[in-house]
């Protein structure tokens, strides 16, 4: 197991929920460049490819031509116009996802020296469910969980117990 205190708690818990539900070996295609949670879920044995950073807003064939039966998106939804569409278009037969939460206490993530690394929707999980549901996706579970950060404030505080991430897994429809 990798971590458990910050800033890898939430890789063992995402790694910890992908294993319950699909063992590997699996192909899975994951939504967003290489990352460290990438390399860690081929560590453990899963056969993962990655998009290449394209916009997927407006570039999707990836998503339309892969084989793989596994999708995997984490914190990729909130960066989307139209998360809508990027979920129609995905071929595989299970997928998970996680976003990060709406929370009262702080606005939504914006960094002001990258346009593409903003967040355009935080969600509350009803609403991310609705929207996995109106495009074709059947939640199997889902979790939430909190993400400490190691700072002192008021904010950092209500993190220790208010959760900011939401997992889910689902298959698709028939």
């Amino acid at each position: 197991m990798y971590e458990q205190n910050f800033p890898k708690r939430r890789f063992n818990i995402t790694l910890e929920f992908i294993k319950k539900h699909q063992s590997p070996p699996k192909q899975i295609l994951d939504l967003g460049i290489t990352n460290p949670f990438s390399e860690i879920m081929e560590n453990e044995g899963y056969l993962v490819t990655n998009t290449n950073g394209e916009d997927l807003d407006e570039d999707r064939s990836q998503l339309l031509k892969s084989k793989a039966k596994i999708t995997t998106a984490f914190e990729i939804f909130e960066h989307l116009l139209s998360p809508y569409e990027v979920l129609k278009s995905i071929n595989s037969d299970f997928l998970f996802a996680s976003i990060p939460l709406n929370l009262w206490f702080a606005k939504a993530y914006k960094n002001k020296n990258d346009e593409r690394d903003r967040h355009f929707h935080e969600f509350e999980d009803w609403q991310f469910d609705w929207l996995l549901e109106k495009s074709g996706w059947e939640i199997q579970d889902a979790i939430m969980f909190t993400n400490p950060v190691n700072k002192i404030g008021i904010r950092p505080i209500l993190r220790q117990f208010t959760p900011r991430y939401y997992l889910v897994y689902c298959k698709k429809s028939s």
